[in-house]
């Protein structure tokens, strides 16, 4: 399908002209390559020393991404507007663009928050709107739009993608994007090199923690038994003494008012950014939120029980309706997925699948597993096994997808569970080996990835990370309370 788009201006002979040509969606290439500018400003590799800032950026490209995805798959629906906010780094350049983007929004150092409504319908009106709303330029897209403009001429059979001088970033001022990829690349340390520059400091910040490390087990203890919960966690990597902060309000609560908390019996909670149930039945609390708030939460809990109860109704529901597969949730980094939200999805898909008569056998696909997604528009089969369902997926598309793919699933399944029981192990092994303190990984580092880096570690077997605590994830941090984060393919 060709779309008649205003694409700007247009070099020739050495001056701009003003055109309107026909176009065609970009192809996934040419969209990363003009995202690039983009994506180095926004990565969250960026954001190693400001852990919630990074964890915004994740999820807000996660769901940019899949905008953008389902923009390029032919026939799909548009998307709906998508709100996305992203912690933009600062350029040396500073143009008037920039300090009215700046004026509305907040300021730290080194970045700023950048915030802006997806509704385009097209691919590259999403990227323009994406770099100028971050008020990147957008003299690169040129090369783009002359490629669409050369490949519709007739008697054209190539073309010859234009690749800027280095003096036209030099002339006008713009970053080249990929000399600073370049940059951050050598910029990369060693392990050793970069253990024995932070090892001190490391050491010293964790030393001054271990009375915080203490009080926050004492706490998180004696509330668990006060409260007869079954466990207290956090969304995110606070510091210790923000997390001893958290349960010493929730104590005092307690203290002050201890009869409403009585519904919190059997739970788990989960320190997070707004009060409510997720769609894991576990209770988050609000860090921003006051005691007030949280009270009257508590006495609507018996009201998120029932919900939680009936959401669990519509997945047996729907598991005997598609062959005993499984339903489940998967949380994933950025904010939890509210249990309302949750219950809409469930619902939405049971009534979809009421109506129709799907011919699975009974228990057929019992030992296999799928998670619901809105949005999305064609059903896949994730790396770790389990089944990736658009909420408004075809049920006849449905139906012949989970047939063909069901012995690959189970494969799949078979070797994600051999690599988390060979993760589990290696992690024990490679802790004791190195005599650390504590081993962990983030979330978005998977076991394909984490076993390899314990396997290696444990062949440089660093005397420098004796008694600390590490963390495996995408880059080098010494963290406020001296844990140690190290990205998992980390140079030798």
């Amino acid at each position: 399908m060709y779309v008649t788009t205003f694409l700007g201006y247009m070099r020739f002979g050495g001056r701009f002209s003003l055109q309107i040509v026909q176009r065609r969606n970009l192809s996934g290439a040419d969209t990363i390559n003009a995202l690039r500018p983009f994506y180095f400003a926004v990565h969250p590799d960026f954001f190693g020393q400001h852990p919630r800032e990074r964890e915004v950026n994740e999820n807000s490209l996660k769901r940019l991404n899949g905008y953008l995805e389902n923009l390029q798959k032919p026939g799909a629906r548009s998307p709906k507007p998508t709100n996305l906010t992203f912690y933009v780094r600062d350029t040396k350049e500073r143009t008037d663009s920039n300090d009215s983007l700046q004026a509305s929004g907040l300021h730290f150092p080194g970045f700023r928050t950048v915030s802006f409504t997806l509704q385009s319908k097209d691919v590259l009106s999403t990227v323009l709107d994406v770099l100028k709303s971050c008020s990147l330029s957008v003299e690169h897209m040129q090369e783009l739009q002359t490629r669409h403009t050369q490949s519709q001429q007739p008697g054209t059979s190539f073309y010859r993608p234009i690749k800027w001088d280095k003096t036209y970033y030099t002339f006008t001022g713009f970053r080249d994007p990929e000399q600073e990829l370049e940059q951050a690349k050598r910029v990369d340390p060693t392990l050793s090199l970069w253990l024995r520059n932070n090892e001190q400091e490391a050491t010293k910040k964790q030393n001054a923690s271990v009375p915080r490390r203490e009080e926050l087990k004492r706490l998180k203890r004696e509330l668990i038994q006060k409260l007869g919960l079954l466990d207290i966690r956090w969304q995110r990597k606070w510091g210790v003494a923000h997390k001893c902060c958290q349960l010493q309000s929730l104590s005092r609560l307690f203290t002050q008012s201890p009869e409403a908390l009585h519904n919190l019996r059997g739970y788990v909670i989960v320190f997070t950014d707004q009060s409510g149930m997720n769609a894991s039945g576990h209770v988050m609390l609000g860090t921003m939120d006051v005691h007030h708030q949280w009270t009257k939460f508590f006495e609507r809990l018996p009201s998120y029980r029932r919900l939680f109860q009936q959401s669990d109704w519509l997945k047996e529901r729907i598991s005997n309706l598609l062959g005993e597969i499984q339903v489940i949730h998967i949380e994933r980094l950025g904010p939890a997925l509210p249990l309302e939200e949750h219950y809409n999805t469930l619902n939405t898909f049971h009534k979809r699948l009421m109506p129709k008569r799907l011919s699975l056998h009974p228990r057929s696909l019992q030992d296999l597993s799928m998670t619901l997604e809105n949005d999305r528009s064609t059903p896949c089969l994730h790396e770790m096994g389990h089944f990736i369902i658009p909420t408004m997926c075809d049920t006849l598309l449905l139906q012949n997808f989970l047939q063909s793919q069901a012995q690959e699933a189970r494969r799949r399944t078979r070797r994600k569970d051999q690599l988390e029981a060979e993760e589990e192990n290696i992690i024990s092994s490679c802790r004791q080996d190195l005599s650390l303190y504590s081993l962990s990984k983030e979330p978005s580092v998977s076991s394909s990835q984490m076993i390899p880096c314990c396997r290696r570690l444990m062949e440089e077997k660093s005397p420098q990370m004796q008694g600390l605590h590490l963390c495996v994830s995408h880059f080098y941090s010494v963290m406020q309370d001296g844990d140690l984060c190290i990205p998992w393919d980390w140079k030798g």
